[in-house]
C-alpha cells in the first residue's frame, strides 16, 4: 500500500490485510547445508601396509587356485609360495602386524587343505607336527610382581581335583602365556582342544584321573595327534615307542597306535594312575610322566625328599621336568579363570563326530572321502594313526558321522583290487570327460569303460580308474605342499623356534 497520502480527487488507497496474502509453504531445503560446503564423495582411508600386504597375498593365492582348477599344479605351487612369501617377509615392527599373522594362518590352512585333498591317489605319508611347547621347557621367564596376589586368590577360589600351588615358577609361566607370543600358543591349544575334550574328559573320569590333567596333553602336544618331539616321543600324549608298547600302543607298517587320540588317551590315563599309586603325589606323578619314574625315584633317594618343589629347588630334576609341572599349573589356573585373562570368548573347535567301519581290502582315504563327500583332510583328521593314506584290509576306519551306510554301499561298486587307487567324482556344471580325465591323470575312454559308457550329466557320480601313484614318503619339508607352507605351519605351531620338523614335512603331496 502507498506510504504517501492520496492526491486531491484521487481515490483513497485500498488497504490490504494480512488475511489477503497468499499462503506459502515453507521451503524445507533452506535448512540443509549447501552441497558446496559438504563434499559428496567420502574419501576412503588409505590402507595400511599390513592391509596392502594381505591384499597382495590374497591375489597371488587366488591366482594359484585358478591354476589348480586348470590342472596347472606346478604353477599353483609357485603362486601359493609367492603368497606366503609376501606375508613371511613382513617386518617384525610393522604396524598392525597382527593382520599379517592372521592372514598367514588363513592362507596356510587353505593351502594345506588344497594339498591334502590331493588330485591323485598316491599313498604318501601324512605330515608330522612339532610339539608347540617343546622349546620353552628349558627356558625361564620373568615374574610380574603384580600377579602374585591376584593369582593366589584365584587358586584358592578355584575348584580343582589337582592341587593348585602358586609360586614364582608358576607365576613366570602365567606371565609368559599372558604375553603376545605365549598367548598365541595357549589359545591355539585351547581352540584345538575342543575337538578332543569330550573324549579326554570321559576317559580321565573313567580312569579316576583329575580332569585338569587334560592340560598335560596341551603341554605335551598342543592337542596335535601327530606331534613328534626331538626325543622321538610321538602323538598327543607323547609316548616313546617302548613306553607305548608297555601300555598297549603298538606299531605296524600301516599304523601307530600312539597317534590314535582315543587309544593314546586311555594309555596315558592308566600310566598316570600307575605313577600316582607309585608316588602318592600328583606333582611327582606328572614329573615322572615327563622324565620317567626312575628319574624321580633317584632324585627322591638322593635327597630324601618326596616333594616336587623341594626336588626342583635342589636341582636334582632335569630342567625340562622342573618347568613341566609349573607349565601345567599355569595353564590350568588360566583356563579355569578365563575371564580374568581375557580368554573366555575364544571359539573352540567342534568335537569330532565319527562312525567306524572295517575295510575288507586296502582302501585309499581319498576314495572314502569321495564316497562320504568330505575332504581328504577330514578323513586324515579322523584317522591320524594311519602312517599312509591307505587303510589296510581289516582296519577299523573312522568316517564322518552319518556317512557309514553310504560309504559301505558305494564301496561295493569298486573292485577290491582297485580300492587303493581308484576314485569317485561327482560331475560339476561345465565339466567334461576330458577335463575330469586330465584332473585325475587318466583317459576319457577309461572313465567311460569303468562306467558302462554312459554319458555323464551334472550331479552324476563317476568311477574314476585313476592309475596307481608311486610311493613317495615325505622325508623333509621340501616334499610337502610348498616349502613356504611348511615353514609357515611350523612357525604357527611354535613361534619360539623355526627349527624344521625332525620327522618329516607337514602336508601331503597333492600339488605334484
Amino acid at each position: 500500500m502507498a506510504f504517501l497520502p492520496a492526491a486531491p480527487g484521487q481515490p483513497h488507497p485500498v488497504k490490504i490485510t494480512l488475511a489477503d496474502l497468499p499462503q506459502v509453504e515453507p521451503n524445507v531445503f533452506l535448512s540443509e547445508t549447501p552441497s558446496f560446503v559438504t563434499p559428496r564423495i567420502q574419501v576412503p582411508p588409505r590402507p595400511s601396509p599390513a592391509d596392502m600386504r594381505a591384499k597382495r597375498a590374497q591375489e597371488r593365492f587366488e591366482a594359484g587356485q585358478r591354476l589348480l582348477t586348470a590342472g596347472e599344479n606346478d604353477g599353483a605351487r609357485r603362486e601359493f609360495d609367492a603368497a606366503l612369501d609376501i606375508l613371511l617377509t613382513a617386518p617384525e615392527d610393522m604396524p598392525d602386524r597382527i593382520k599379517v599373522e592372521k592372514k598367514l594362518e588363513q592362507l596356510v590352512a587353505a593351502i594345506h587343505r588344497h594339498d591334502v585333498n590331493g588330485l591323485g591317489a598316491g599313498d604318501d605319508q601324512p605330515g608330522w607336527d612339532k610339539a608347540p611347547l617343546e622349546d620353552i621347557l628349558e627356558l625361564t621367564f620373568p615374574v610380574d610382581p603384580g600377579l602374585k596376589v591376584k593369582v593366589k586368590e584365584q587358586a584358592i577360589a578355584t575348584v580343582s581335583q589337582l592341587p593348585l600351588e602358586v609360586n614364582d615358577a608358576v607365576l613366570s609361566y602365567i606371565n609368559y602365556f599372558s604375553s603376545e607370543k605365549g598367548r598365541r600358543t595357549l589359545l591355539a591349544g585351547l581352540k584345538r582342544a575342543g575337538r578332543y575334550r569330550p573324549l579326554i574328559m570321559r576317559i580321565l573320569a573313567a580312569e579316576g584321573i583329575p580332569q585338569e590333567l587334560i592340560y598335560l596333553a596341551q603341554a605335551e602336544s598342543g592337542f596335535l595327534p601327530r606331534a613328534v618331539s626331538h626325543k622321538a616321543a610321538t602323538g598327543m600324549w607323547q609316548f616313546v615307542k617302548w613306553r607305548g608298547n608297555e601300555y598297549g600302543l603298538m606299531q605296524t607298517a600301516h599304523a601307530d597306535d600312539r597317534l590314535d587320540p582315543e587309544k593314546a588317551t586311555r594309555s596315558a590315563a592308566r600310566h598316570l594312575r600307575d605313577l600316582y599309586e607309585q608316588f602318592g603325589d600328583w606333582y611327582l606323578a606328572i614329573a615322572g610322566y615327563n622324565c620317567g619314574p626312575g628319574c624321580v625315584e633317584r632324585a627322591v633317594e638322593r635327597t630324601g625328599y618326596a616333594d616336587f618343589w623341594e626336588l626342583r629347588a635342589r636341582g636334582v630334576l632335569p630342567r625340562e621336568t622342573a618347568n613341566y609341572v609349573p607349565i601345567i599349573l599355569a595353564m590350568t589356573i588360566m583356563a579355569k579363570n578365563a575371564r580374568a585373562y581375557g580368554i573366555e570368548d575364544i571359539e573352540i573347535d567342534a568335537p569330532l563326530q565319527y562312525e567306524t567301519l572295517v575295510v575288507s581290502a586296502p582302501t585309499h582315504l581319498a576314495l572314502v572321502a569321495d564316497l562320504a563327500e568330505h575332504s581328504l583332510s577330514d578323513l586324515r583328521e579322523l584317522n591320524p594313526a594311519l602312517l599312509r593314506n591307505i587303510a589296510p584290509a581289516g582296519y577299523e576306519l573312522r568316517v564322518p558321522d552319518g556317512t557309514r551306510t553310504t560309504v559301505i554301499s558305494d564301496l561295493e561298486a569298486i573292485p577290491e583290487s582297485r580300492r587303493a587307487s581308484w576314485r569317485v567324482h561327482r560331475v560339476a556344471e561345465g565339466e567334461t570327460l576330458a577335463s575330469i580325465a586330465k584332473r585325475y591323470r587318466t583317459s576319457a575312454s577309461s572313465i567311460l569303460a569303468a562306467n558302462g559308457r554312459q554319458p555323464a550329466e551334472t550331479g552324476d557320480k563317476l568311477i574314476i580308474p585313476a592309475p596307481p601313484q608311486p610311493v613317495k614318503a615325505i622325508k623333509s619339508s621340501k616334499h610337502g605342499s610348498t616349502k613356504k607352507a611348511t615353514a609357515a605351519r611350523n612357525t604357527r605351531s611354535s613361534r619360539a623356534s623355526t627349527r624344521p620338523v625332525r620327522k618329516g614335512g607337514v602336508g601331503a603331496a597333492a600339488l605334484r
